[in-house]
């Protein structure tokens, strides 16, 4: 048989998560034992069908009573029920073949197409065609025990591997050698070791924790494990699966309580009206199962062809909302009939019809907002998104954790399975938080703050069919606008940091430096003025000239040291602004680059109050470094110096010299005015004069902040 490669099967991987397939030998011995186990069970289904048609068309009493009274003959029901099995059976088989025709020697692919041909067609609880055969001889008893052994084991090994063939959680392997026994007493024991023989308190418990053991495996693994399409796989069994029990609840509790005389599972109904419902049951079940092959189909070969969650959603609700309004519409009748002792009453089902329109809105829409919830998060309540990002930013507790709590914040409220905030510097963007990955193109929104561009927020749908809705995006542009105050709180707090950094840094490094001018300077010549003066005390006696000579060399000396101590001061705060005040300072400055061959002219203020000393050393030594730079690079003939007084201090420099060069790279002296500037809370920028071709330097220092 020829096999066609497909690119889309779900990929079998082995503990190291490394790709596993099987080739050479290994495949050819599972292609021919998988031939000869699904051969075998067709051969056992077909076999079945003439017991099984002979038993069909001799019904009993019971059964045939309802025949008559409904004009149907033993044939013709025989014949119905037989279709539908055989249709029941041939839906598995053909997709059973269909996945081994494809699998391209995946391992799972091959097991799951196993399954699905010997749950289909030998499988004794659910083909009741091979039941028919159960009696005939020994061996063949065995074989149809056989293939229920393989249908159980394989369902527990199904739903502990599914879909991309590895354990998962990892002690699940361990759970399915723990069962193996159990099924295989269940199979094949008999007298008190047969488990259909002990107590009900000990098997129904025991098969429930076997299926919840199932359930919660497959839960953690879309959770926790599963990739996007592992989880679209999923959705597809799961869907399927929770239609078939679904309509199996409606169709045999729900309805068939109204039914009179009905009985679950009984082929031979006490009345033609439960018999008749019965037939009806038979027919919509057998179709209904046809989801599971047609879905393990679809899951394994053609996952991407459509997305389930609108599906799943409407089902969840109005399936839902069906078994509520049934129970609620038998609670009533049954109620009202127990209270007023009667049955069957016209206005009591008037009255229970009531009831029921009442509450189907109301009930409708819980159910809707529940299952969006469930689906969607929280998508239909956008205060409690910005609720629970408010929450998340308080509980925040340092600036780097505050754009990945956002980003998993948003992640989790709205069930995303990508969402990134990128940081916008400039021209440059950078990724600065980011949960899951993206399935389909992201959705770009831009974040801002008072109308400047500071970053991205990038979201990508649920699934690749499913864009957000008009309101999701609404609620995602107000998202952005959060984002963007938080990213604006988390620069600020990272420009204090580094500003505290900057300033602890300068500190330090400037008491290095007074440390060594007082050590290496100071201290030597203060340490020689000592030994100078004690030299003269003793050559005063005898040597007076040397005594002269000495302490004319100690106060030179002393003038140089006075000197020394001047220039320490002045690195400190300037003198000019103690002694003459910070206008009177700039007009000395002015005067001095004057003398240099500079036209200096000050616009300024006639006085000016007092000042915060930050503030007076801030505009002194960026006036003074920009004076400088003009001299030494401008070659300006003219430099006015303007100082604006209002709610801050504003310094203008403006000359008329070449301007700045093209390639101009921020070198010591435009660092030192900005960050004096920004130490202090303001601003200092540079600019070309474009009509006169000079160069202009704004400082705008704040005054009200250093009050």
């Amino acid at each position: 048989m020829t096999m066609h490669a497909t690119s889309n099967l779900p990929v079998s991987r082995d503990a190291t998560g490394a790709a596993f397939r099987l080739s050479g030998r290994s495949l050819m011995v599972a292609r021919s034992a998988w031939l000869l186990v699904a051969l075998a069970a067709i051969l056992t289904f077909v076999l079945a069908l003439p017991f099984r048609w002979v038993w069909l068309t001799h019904p009993g009493p019971a059964t045939l009573a309802n025949l008559n009274a409904l004009g149907l003959t033993p044939t013709a029901f025989a014949a119905f029920s037989l279709a539908w099995e055989i249709l029941f059976a041939g839906a598995f088989a053909l997709t059973g073949f269909i996945i081994f025709w494809r699998c391209d020697a995946e391992p799972f692919a091959l097991f799951a197409a196993g399954l699905m041909v010997v749950l289909g067609v030998a499988n004794g609880a659910l083909a009741p065609a091979t039941h028919a055969l159960l009696g005939r001889h020994a061996a063949l008893d065995f074989l149809i025990h056989t293939f229920e052994f393989i249908t159980w084991c394989g369902l527990a090994l199904f739903f502990y591997l599914f879909p991309n063939g590895r354990f998962v959680p990892s002690w699940t392997r361990w759970l399915a050698v723990a069962i193996l026994p159990l099924y295989l007493l269940w199979n094949y024991a008999s007298g008190p070791w047969a488990p259909l023989n002990w107590p009900a308190w000990v098997i129904l418990p025991l098969n429930g924790l076997i299926w919840l053991s199932w359930l919660l495996s497959q839960v953690y693994r879309y959770r926790r494990v599963s990739v996007p399409v592992e989880r679209q796989q999923t959705k597809w069994i799961v869907f399927a699966i929770v239609a078939i029990i679904a309509t199996d609840i409606l169709l045999y509790f729900v309805i068939g309580s109204f039914v009179p005389g009905y009985v679950f599972g009984s082929e031979s109904q006490a009345s033609p009206q439960a018999f008749t419902y019965s037939l009806i049951v038979t027919a919509i079940d057998g179709a209904i199962s046809v989801l599971l092959p047609v879905a393990l189909a679809f899951s394994i070969m053609r996952y991407r062809l459509w997305d389930l969650d609108l599906v799943i959603n409407r089902v969840l609700v109005y399936g839902g909302l069906t078994v509520l309004v049934a129970g609620a519409y038998v609670l009533v009748v049954g109620g009202l009939g127990a209270l007023f002792e009667a049955s069957g009453n016209i206005l009591i089902s008037l009255a229970a019809t009531a009831v029921v329109a009442v509450l189907f809105q109301p009930l409708r829409g819980r159910l809707q907002r529940g299952v969006n919830r469930l689906m969607y998060g929280e998508r239909d309540d956008p205060y409690a998104v910005l609720s629970r990002l408010g929450q998340k930013l308080e509980a925040a507790l340092t600036p780097d954790s505050v754009l990945p709590t956002l980003v998993e914040t948003i992640a989790q409220a709205l069930k995303l399975p990508y969402v990134a905030i990128l940081l916008r510097d400039g021209s440059t963007v950078e990724v600065a938080a980011v949960c899951g990955s993206p399935t389909v193109r992201p959705l770009m929104l831009p974040i801002t703050y008072q109308h400047q561009l500071v970053g991205e927020l990038h979201v990508a749908s649920r699934a690749p069919d499913e864009p957000f809705t008009a309101a999701e995006v609404r609620l995602l542009e107000d998202i952005a606008v959060q984002i963007g105050v938080a990213i604006r709180h988390v620069r600020l707090t990272a420009d204090l940091q580094r500003s505290r950094e900057q300033l602890v840094g300068a500190r330090e490094e400037e008491r290095r430096r007074l440390r060594r001018d007082l050590h290496d300077g100071l201290g030597p010549k203060l340490a020689g003025q000592t030994l100078k003066l004690e030299a003269a005390l003793d050559a005063l006696d005898g040597e007076t000239d040397t005594a002269r000579t000495l302490l004319q060399e100690t106060v030179s000396e002393s003038q140089t040291i006075i000197t020394e101590i001047r220039r320490l001061v002045y690195g400190l705060r300037p003198p000019a602004l103690d002694q003459l005040g910070l206008l009177e300072a700039i007009r000395e400055l002015a005067a001095h680059y004057r003398v240099a061959g500079l036209q200096v002219i000050v616009s300024a203020p006639e006085t000016l109050p007092p000042l915060p000393a930050a503030v007076e050393v801030a505009a002194y030594r960026i006036i003074q470094e920009a004076l400088t730079n003009v001299a030494r690079h401008a070659q300006a003939r003219t430099c006015t110096v303007s100082l604006v007084l209002s709610r801050e201090l504003q310094v203008e420099i403006v000359d008329d010299g070449r301007g700045l060069p093209p390639e101009m790279r921020a070198g010591v002296g435009l660092t030192s005015m900005r960050e004096r500037a920004e130490e202090i809370g303001g601003s200092c920028t540079v600019e070309v004069v474009a009509e006169a071709g000079g160069t202009r330097v704004t400082a705008r220092l704040p005054i009200s902040r250093q009050e």
